[in-house]
């Protein structure tokens, strides 16, 4: 990764000065050009006004000439006049070229087997040919006519502009362009991969922390050093952790918790399955229904473990509106067959028209468990009542079913142990159960994104409270 990070730093810089290059070579071979036709046409306005003195700007009426021959107009023009560094003057009359400047091409450029043919096609009317020779390189020939005296048109001034020489410059210019910007490229390209390192520094952490882990040691975790996407990560990184080691330590201590509980009926069986007499016929018999008995306790036990077991999966509850009245009317009606020495009564309800997006057999499972729990833990006339109620607040709303009784309550620092696989506090006589009620009753509220307490019932004994939020998703509740 920080190869190609480098890479494709490399390869985007160097495009764009490459692209910046090219874009300035053109416009300056532009400008070049610009230049040379700017000079001519300069050079050419000194002849017009050293042959026309009193002409000034207007061209359309010159007046009369300052001199009678051309050979002397060019004679004085190319005394007073010097041309640039890559300009040749040359003077021509008599169908030759009779004078010319100094410049270190002049000669080479008279030389030319071309040059006098194409003065003498541009004579006519005047203009510029371009040529390229060996040995001089590109150069734009310019004529300008002039009119002698006499009236002819065979006399002129011919400006040589060598292009190579205007060029030279501006490819001194790009070579130093090239140069600085190679050593640019490598200097950003360091950088990227300097800083491209930094950056994939707490990668390269999380992968070798993630090595290092195993089923046994989820403690590690990386320090969360900045906020941008890589600390993000990080921060996810972590709490992933911390989900699969509370994971690890909920499934080892279930493990733990039901190995105990499994234990004793087992020992129950074997003990008895050793002692027994199988000559004698009542011993069988009754060794037989003790047995019976313990693997229907055995085989309650692992259905709630498999129940709790369940409750993780995202198909553990399936919500469809439920009218919520109508699901508490119902569980009391059940209810009532776990004991008629029970004063069951119905207490406030949500309004008919509430619906929500529930498992109506989960919620109806956890009710019946809690009313379970209510008739083991009080007395024949004690009074257990079904509620539920609609709490508005800033973050939204809630509503709370509740089963509550008359019986001795839940101590205080008993409250939150209930809840706990196979945590239990006064255990009734009679009461066989393991102590997983509750727990299931908790899984199934924490499935619906929701909760479950105790508190002390309004006259005394236990108020149970499975607390819903109405914020499950915007069609979670329904009103007519």
């Amino acid at each position: 990764m920080r190869t190609r990070i480098a890479l494709s730093v490399a390869v985007l810089t160097g495009w764009t000065l490459a692209a910046s290059g090219l874009l300035v070579w053109t416009l300056e071979s532009r400008a070049v050009q610009h230049d040379v036709y700017d000079n001519i046409a300069q050079e050419t306005q000194e002849l017009f006004r050293l042959q026309y003195p009193e002409s000034r700007a207007d061209s359309s009426n010159p007046g009369p000439p300052a001199y009678d021959s051309a050979e002397e107009l060019l004679e004085v023009f190319l005394t007073r006049n010097v041309p640039d560094d890559d300009e040749l003057f040359v003077g021509w009359w008599s169908d030759d070229a009779k004078l010319t400047t100094g410049h270190p091409l002049g000669e080479a450029t008279l030389g030319d087997d071309g040059f006098r043919p194409a003065v003498r096609e541009l004579l006519p009317e005047g203009g510029s040919a371009r040529r390229s020779v060996s040995g001089i390189g590109d150069y734009l020939l310019t004529v300008q006519p002039l009119t002698s005296t006499t009236g002819d048109r065979a006399d002129a001034m011919v400006v040589v502009s060598y292009l190579d020489a205007e060029r030279d410059e501006l490819t001194q210019t790009m070579q130093t362009y090239a140069g600085v910007s190679l050593l640019l490229l490598l200097g950003i390209v360091a950088l990227a991969w300097f800083q491209a390192g930094r950056l994939l520094k707490p990668l390269r952490a999380l992968h070798a922390n993630a090595e290092e882990i195993n089923a046994t040691d989820l403690s590690r975790r990386l320090p969360v050093a900045t906020s941008d996407d890589i600390g993000r990560l990080t921060h996810t990184y972590n709490a992933m952790l911390d989900r699969l080691q509370q994971g690890f330590v909920s499934q080892r201590q279930f493990l733990d918790d039901a190995g105990h509980e499994l234990r004793t009926p087992l020992t129950v069986l074997r003990g008895h399955l050793e002692l027994v007499d199988p000559t004698d016929a009542r011993e069988v018999e009754e060794t037989t229904d003790l047995l019976l008995d313990e693997v229907d306790r055995m085989s309650r036990l692992v259905d709630e473990l498999i129940l709790l077991a369940k409750s993780d999966r995202p198909d553990f509850v399936r919500r469809a509106p439920t009218s919520l009245t109508g699901l508490l009317e119902q569980v009391h009606r059940k209810a009532g067959a776990l004991s008629a020495a029970r004063d069951w009564r119905l207490g406030e309800l949500p309004p008919e028209s509430l619906s929500a997006l529930v498992d109506e057999q989960r919620i109806t499972q956890a009710l019946l468990q809690l009313c379970d729990n209510a008739v083991k833990h009080t007395s024949a006339g004690d009074r257990i009542t079904l509620a539920g109620t609609v709490h508005h607040g800033v973050g939204g709303g809630t509503v709370r079913l509740t089963v509550t009784d008359t019986g001795q309550g839940v101590e205080p620092e008993a409250r939150e142990r209930i809840f706990d696989r196979f945590g239990r506090a006064h255990v009734p006589e009679g009461d066989e159960g393991f102590g997983l009620g509750l727990s299931i009753v908790r899984a199934i509220a924490e499935a619906h994104d929701g909760r479950v307490w105790v508190e002390d019932g309004p006259g005394g004994g236990a108020r149970f409270v499975i607390e819903l939020s109405t914020e499950q998703g915007s069609n979670a509740w329904h009103g007519s």
